[in-house]
């Protein structure tokens, strides 16, 4: 039989001598690397009192977006759920009443918007083909729970906050995208 790579090495089959049979020079070896990790860094964080720094393009959870004036960017136009290939989102659209102008942008906008984060695979998907700048991945993560259907997130909890009600809470929201111009 042919080798598959050039690394190939003989096994010894020669039986073992009495010092290999009591396994301590083995046994002192693995010791020996065990204390060795006494002295070194401890590469673990005490999350929630530290929290370490994230890649600048770590994807996070999704966000609903809203321009300055706090009215809904997403006009459901389903193109996020379509370029989504976890068919992780599904919405619903409706068309805006008479007196909603404070509330939505445009004269459609999603009754039903959810996102089921155990089915999401944050590719970034979504956020590029919303052509309103509707979504977007935070630099926040999915919180742990217990409970399938708590990974659901329905749109009340993805909106942004309020930025004229609760400027603080928006800005955060925002993250680094606060520094960046945001596209109309």
């Amino acid at each position: 039989m042919q080798a598959l790579t050039s690394k190939a090495k003989q096994v010894s089959r020669k039986p073992m001598s009495f010092t290999e049979r009591l396994y301590l020079p083995a046994i002192f070896k693995g010791m020996m690397i065990t204390f060795s990790h006494i002295f070194k860094k401890k590469p673990t964080i005490n999350y929630p009192e530290k929290q370490r720094p994230f890649s600048p393009v770590f994807r996070g959870m999704q966000i609903l977006n809203r321009d300055e004036e706090g009215r809904e960017n997403c006009t459901a136009c389903g193109l996020c759920a379509v370029a989504c290939p976890a068919e992780a989102i599904t919405m619903e659209a409706a068309e805006r009443q008479a007196g909603e102008e404070n509330l939505y942008r445009e004269e459609k906008y999603a009754a039903k918007y959810e996102i089921n984060m155990l089915r999401c695979i944050f590719c970034g998907l979504c956020e590029e083909a919303c052509p309103k700048d509707a979504i977007y991945l935070s630099e926040t993560f999915a919180p742990a729970d217990y409970q399938r259907k708590q990974f659901v997130y329905a749109k009340n909890e993805l909106l942004i906050p309020h930025p004229k009600e609760n400027p603080e809470a928006y800005k955060k929201a925002l993250g680094n995208r606060a520094n960046k111009s945001t596209v109309n």
